[in-house]
């Protein structure tokens, strides 16, 4: 990635680096209890939108909420529930460094972060999906099946 030893090249590239690379640098901790639940080996975990996350450092300092976004391009996040006033009265939304913060619980709703962590096979949230499984495992067999049996008789 970065070759040269020199620091502010090291901050130059953080900085103008392209998004798919800036993604490594949100990741966060996971609680203690999170490590030993999902028997995770992994210190840090890139955050997504919908982690449940507490602030462990700044003004902030322990309040948790849902991740609301993730914003590449300034390498913060938005928690909902941490919010300012501005001059004109309207809430706005604090944006913190992953770094001041924990991750406290997933959102596995993707199932390719899950098999991207190794963990056990996550149960569907989705009603849709079990239903789906409940109609395969109904349907008669394929017509194209049974032409197959017929033809290995013959």
């Amino acid at each position: 990635m970065v070759s040269s030893s020199k620091p502010r090249m090291q901050r130059l590239f953080r900085f103008t680096s392209p998004l798919h690379i800036k993604q490594r640098y949100m990741h966060a901790h996971l609680d203690k209890q999170l490590k030993t639940k999902f028997k995770l080996t992994a210190r840090a975990v890139r955050i997504v939108s919908g982690d449940t996350v507490k602030v462990v450092s700044g003004a902030y300092k322990g309040k948790s909420g849902k991740v609301a976004s993730v914003n590449l391009r300034s390498n913060k996040i938005a928690i909902n529930g941490i919010v300012r006033k501005d001059a004109k009265g309207k809430e706005k939304q604090i944006m913190i460094r992953p770094s001041n913060v924990y991750i406290i619980e997933l959102n596995l709703e993707d199932k390719l972060r899950a098999s991207s962590l190794n963990l056990a096979q996550v149960k569907s949230t989705k009603p849709q999906d079990e239903k789906k499984a409940q109609n395969m495992a109904s349907k008669p067999e394929s017509i194209d099946a049974k032409e197959d049996k017929a033809i290995k008789v013959d």
